[in-house]
């Protein structure tokens, strides 16, 4: 779907990130994307199911700080949290003008 350069880059980017955190921090476990394109908007979903805790002597980034920046630039929602059941998940929704 043709979406403005912008949020196409910032969706990108977020996934990416995600990503590569669930690659550093979730330890032996699977990750789930989801792209939802509504009328208005985009909205990024992705979810591991790891433990946490691998590798804990990589240094701290800044991942989950740009991404909520990212979003906050084009005005729309962020949310990132433990699941209870274990894992973690990434939400991001970016409203398109």
């Amino acid at each position: 779907r043709e979406l403005p350069v912008g949020i196409e880059l910032s969706g990108y980017r977020i996934v990416q990130e995600a990503l590569t955190n669930a690659l550093k921090h979730a330890g032996d476990a699977q990750a789930t994307v989801y792209v939802r394109y509504g009328s208005d908007s985009l909205e990024l979903e992705i979810s591991d199911d790891g433990g946490g805790g691998r590798d804990s002597s990589l240094p701290g980034g800044h991942g989950l700080v740009g991404m909520r920046e990212r979003v906050a630039l084009y005005g729309g929602r962020f949310r990132a949290s433990r699941n209870p059941a274990g894992g973690f998940t990434v939400h991001a929704l970016l409203p398109i003008r």
